[in-house]
């Protein structure tokens, strides 16, 4: 087997080509293959063929593979697997929902609500539409380096409040299809505070840790000077030169590293065309404060 890496923009991602996830992967292989991850933050396999119990078995190769906090929307057989879709049981608009309909139309970063927030986050594509939804990822190392030393100064030692209910405060609660949280649900994820920016736990570089999904405020500064700040640091990030833009194939298989990106669906495709993927989550650690 002859892995070949190839890079696919300036700040992130990189495709692997000569490996088949379905296979048992050497360690020289795997090893391969986490340096790109670490190296490029995602990293994107084509014309893959994994089913769930194999998705998960590739998946824990990186570390522990869990569950995702909505259990309706995990896969039974696999729970390790989330599924996202906007299909439905009987194949009708008004359905039940086989999946998340509308997971990801928002910029964030997997699990950051959580105290160990996920390491990494995987989506095997099933069906895609003809045209539209992509996923776009941004780049929180070259936007942190990018930032003046002052603003890099001031940043230096704030925490920031995730909250998983942010989300529903102010995406979920316009869509349909989507129920609000329940008490026993929002119980398990109590809103937690991380650095501002992180230190990366295999490479060392500095990145950004806030994202609109889940960042509540920065502690600390009044409700202004929070909002002024954030809203400053979600513009820049998402500047076009931090963004690398993925469009799906069916068989994709594409894992990113949360301690690094963060994400967000573009929902600019037909709906009544299939987008049915699986998504792995692999835990990670309690983020640390750079420098």
């Amino acid at each position: 087997m002859t892995v070949v890496v190839s890079r696919l923009s300036g700040h992130l991602g990189a495709e692997i080509q000569g490996v088949d996830l379905a296979s048992e992967l050497s360690n020289a292989a795997f090893a391969q293959i986490l340096d790109a991850f670490n190296a490029h933050s995602l990293v994107v396999f084509r014309d893959q063929t994994l089913d769930p119990a194999q998705q998960v078995a590739f998946s824990r190769r990186f570390g522990p593979a869990i569950e995702h906090l909505l259990e309706g929307f995990r896969m039974a057989e696999n729970p390790e697997v989330f599924v996202v879709s906007n299909l439905t049981e009987d194949g009708t608009p008004k359905g039940k929902p086989k999946g998340a309909i509308y997971a990801g139309q928002y910029w964030h970063s997997d699990l950051s609500y959580m105290a160990e927030p996920a390491m990494a986050s995987m989506l095997h594509a099933k069906r895609v539409p003809s045209a539209g939804g992509d996923t776009m990822f941004a780049a929180m190392h070259a936007a942190y380096d990018a930032l003046s030393d002052p603003m890099k100064a001031f940043l230096s030692g704030l925490t920031a409040c995730h909250d998983y209910t942010h989300a529903y405060e102010t995406v979920f609660s316009k869509l349909p299809n989507r129920p609000p949280m329940t008490d026993e649900q929002k119980a398990k994820v109590p809103p937690v505070d991380h650095p501002v920016v992180r230190r990366h736990p295999a490479t060392g570089r500095p990145a950004l840790f806030v994202n609109p999904g889940f960042t509540r405020r920065i502690n600390g500064l009044a409700e202004d000077e929070s909002r002024a700040i954030l809203d400053f640091l979600f513009t820049h990030t998402t500047r076009h030169e931090f963004v690398h833009r993925h469009h799906w194939r069916p068989g994709d298989v594409v894992m990113w590293d949360n301690r690094a990106l963060m994400h967000r669906a573009v929902a600019d495709y037909d709906m009544s065309e299939a987008r049915h993927m699986h998504r792995t989550t692999i835990a990670g650690d309690a983020p640390v404060a750079a420098g």
